[in-house]
């Protein structure tokens, strides 16, 4: 029976699927999805829902010390949804196969979003200004992009925040099929929430 398993082994590496992107670029919205959708999440509770993500944010706190050593746990993510900022994703261990979500968003967003979160925080917000934080977010984001092409242990679906909240259904579809195509499209739509779409670029606000 031994031999007749080694015989018939696959070669297939376990698949885990992450969400990434900027920070306040839609990566919770995402994994939420991804959760109504039939694949879990991997989450500990310990960033709870408040002003700036009232549905929750879906973190794992010891995804942060990827770049520390800490990758024992993608062991228990196989099959299941993590989230992991773009800055931790060459950390991620080679010996899993990874299906990458990747989420953008316009720009003057993030910075819009990013700046309320830090001045609810009480923290500075001015450190650098926003012409300066946009250059940095987009050279960061290049290299990622081409970092995550050579990567060949992941692949990799760019969607975009508005674009999904404008028209959820065909991006959901074609998040289903490069999940392997068993996810609950409906469940997925009905979780998308426009009225959390603030920050719009044009200032608009909800």
């Amino acid at each position: 029976m031994g031999f007749l398993k080694k015989l018939f082994k696959s070669d297939t590496k376990p698949v885990v699927t992450v969400v990434s992107g900027l920070p306040r670029s839609g990566t919770s919205m995402m994994m939420k999805m991804l959760d109504a959708g039939g694949i879990s999440p991997v989450q500990d509770g310990i960033r709870t829902a408040d002003t700036d993500n009232p549905k929750g944010y879906y973190e794992f706190e010891r995804v942060k010390q990827l770049d520390k050593g800490d990758k024992a746990w993608v062991a228990d993510a196989q099959g299941k949804a993590v989230k992991v900022i773009s800055a931790l994703l060459k950390h991620l261990p080679d010996d899993y196969q990874y299906r990458v979500i990747f989420v953008r968003r316009n720009m003057p967003e993030i910075l819009a979003s990013q700046r309320k979160m830090l001045v609810r925080r009480g923290e500075d917000a001015d450190k650098m200004d926003d012409a300066q934080m946009a250059a940095l977010f987009e050279k960061h984001v290049a290299d990622v992009e081409r970092w995550l092409a050579q990567q060949p242990n992941m692949q990799t679906l760019y969607v975009h925040y508005s674009e999904v909240l404008a028209d959820p259904l065909s991006h959901i579809a074609k998040i289903n099929a490069f999940c392997g195509g068993a996810l609950n499209e409906e469940a997925m739509a009905s979780v998308v929430d426009p009225d959390l779409y603030r920050n719009r670029a044009g200032g608009k606000n909800n």
